[in-house]
């Protein structure tokens, strides 16, 4: 069975974080890890309490999953202070670790930051260099790019520059009033769009955790990274279109739509 790697924060009301990663990737069919950033304090309405985990321990957690059960793929999200960018930067080119997916999470859904201001150029200069594909929104393309983007002519122009500074893939997600959830791959040696279509559903908390996850499931398996990119867009148009509505705010989706049999039964 393969296996991967979620780095990336908890979200106590599920819906996103290492929560929504470790649903993504098990209902993906492939072994689920996961190495623990912070613990929050959230819901679907908004985040109310941030703990960071201390950088020597995100090692040990690091450490004691490669050194075990070694994982096909990596995803990277909510990493919220430079200790700790640096500290996964390290261990990742000590294990030569492959199949990298980082979403390089600074805002929440619900608006709330969750990157320090100081560790933004940590971030553009450790951890996404090595990555083998980014995920930016909109809003963090921009602080990316350090460029404003109102249309796809400016998504594309942004991917290449990100592409051209940093050296990784870039999956520039759509949406955000531009098109209609459209997505630009950009790898240096083509430009490849995803086309989508807006479902609506306004749930939406942990979208950008799980696309990430599917990602590296799917690179995981063995799919070239295009491929993994459509199925991983695929899972998530089918999970957003199930219609889970839970909570007061911006709810999460049903990521495990495709459960059946038994274990799905109720009393």
């Amino acid at each position: 069975m393969r296996t991967a790697l979620s780095i990336a924060g908890s979200d106590s009301s599920g819906g996103a974080g290492i929560q929504a990663d470790l649903k993504t990737i098990t209902m993906n069919g492939v072994f689920a890890m996961s190495a623990i950033t912070a613990l929050t304090a959230q819901n679907t309405t908004g985040v109310t309490g941030i703990l960071e985990a201390d950088p020597k321990f995100l090692q040990k957690q690091i450490d004691a999953v490669f050194e075990d059960i070694r994982p096909d793929a990596v995803k990277i999200g909510m990493v919220s202070s430079t200790g700790l960018i640096e500290t996964i930067a390290d261990r990742l080119k000590f294990y030569e670790a492959k199949n990298i997916v980082v979403d390089p999470v600074m805002v929440a859904t619900s608006g709330s930051r969750l990157l320090e201001v100081d560790a933004v150029e940590t971030l553009k200069e450790k951890l996404l260099p090595i990555a083998t594909v980014i995920t930016p929104n909109i809003p963090e393309a921009e602080i990316l790019s350090n460029m404003k983007i109102h249309n796809e002519e400016e998504m594309i122009a942004a991917a290449k520059k990100i592409y051209k500074n940093l050296g990784c893939a870039v999956l520039l997600k759509g949406g955000h009033n531009i098109n209609d959830a459209n997505d630009l791959l950009y790898s240096g040696d083509q430009i490849k769009w995803f086309k989508g279509k807006r479902i609506d559903n306004p749930n939406t908390h942990g979208t950008g955790c799980t696309l990430s996850s599917a990602i590296a499931a799917n690179l995981a398996k063995g799919f070239d990274l295009e491929t993994s990119v459509k199925r991983a867009k695929d899972y998530i148009s089918r999970a957003l279109a199930d219609m889970l509505d839970l909570g007061k705010g911006s709810g999460p989706m049903n990521h495990a739509f495709d459960l059946k049999d038994e274990w799905k039964e109720e009393a």
